[in-house]
């Protein structure tokens, strides 16, 4: 433990913050405090935004396309991800760079052709 911070272990998939490494918490932290703190809070942010667009998911009618629900959980997401890129371990941030999350998350390919005449592209 180095300036009051420890190893902890994440899984994002399953919203788990654990003490110790296994297959399902493959991104390792370093925290102190604080920093578990604002990791919890945006798990559950995120926890609560997956249950949200849970939620939404069954309206046949509605395009998802830029569905509020969706908006959010990305934007949980790339939060977690930023946040676990920042404070991971080199395995970590290799992890998330070889997984392009963050870029893809961000990328939302509007810009791509067909997409410019489209009454759902806001």
């Amino acid at each position: 433990m180095q300036d009051g911070k420890r190893h902890l272990y994440v899984s994002v998939t399953q919203h788990l913050i654990e003490q110790t490494r296994n297959e399902s918490t493959p991104f390792a932290v370093l925290v102190d405090d604080d920093q578990l703190a604002r990791l919890q809070d945006l798990m559950k942010v995120l926890e609560d935004d997956d249950a949200y667009t849970l939620q939404r998911a069954p309206v046949p009618y509605k395009s998802a396309d830029h569905d509020e629900a969706n908006e959010q959980f990305t934007d949980g997401m790339i939060l977690l991800y930023t946040f676990l890129y920042d404070h991971g371990t080199t395995d970590t941030r290799q992890a998330i760079e070889s997984m392009n999350v963050l870029p893809r998350l961000q990328d939302t390919d509007y810009d791509d052709p067909g997409y410019e005449n489209s009454p759902l592209n806001k």
